[in-house]
């Protein structure tokens, strides 16, 4: 048997449900459900939400307090990302309901298609067209080569 993991891995396509709720996979749910609560702290970045399980969002904080105290564009920076985060807590049904201001900034709506993308500490939410229109920018700076330094010094 497979040692249970303790990372977002994956990506899975959904729905939103018709009051915009959205369904956190059962393998992203797990990985919440080590932690003492079921829910996330969600915020905006890139164009879409990003969610954290509570406890490694506390270590974001801290992080952000100390490197903003002396950068002003980190305070900004601050009062984007930890201002515009909610805490999101899942139902009984595995959903999320993300408020409408966040929702808006990733053009997420009612019955509309997702991607919901693990990225290791935490889970990034998309609009799917968005996300699929992303993921083919990348994949011409990947075969650009731009990237091939760095990937190989990460022993990929």
């Amino acid at each position: 048997m497979a040692a249970k993991s303790k990372n977002f891995r994956g990506t899975s396509y959904h729905s939103t449900d018709e009051k915009a709720r959205i369904t956190v996979p059962a393998r992203f749910r797990e990985v919440l459900k080590d932690g003492e609560v079921d829910g996330v702290m969600v915020s905006r970045m890139d164009g879409a939400l990003v969610a954290y399980p509570f406890d490694e969002w506390q270590v974001i904080e801290n992080r952000i307090m100390t490197k903003s105290k002396r950068n002003a564009k980190l305070r900004q920076f601050r009062r984007f990302f930890v201002g515009g985060a909610q805490e999101c807590m899942c139902d009984k049904q595995g959903r999320i309901l993300v408020p409408k201001d966040l929702r808006d900034y990733a053009g997420i709506g009612a019955k509309e298609e997702i991607a919901l993308v693990g990225a290791v500490s935490h889970f990034e939410i998309w609009d799917k067209n968005k996300y699929d229109a992303a993921y083919e920018d990348f994949e011409e700076v990947l075969n650009s080569g731009e990237l091939d330094d760095e990937i190989e010094d990460m022993g990929l």
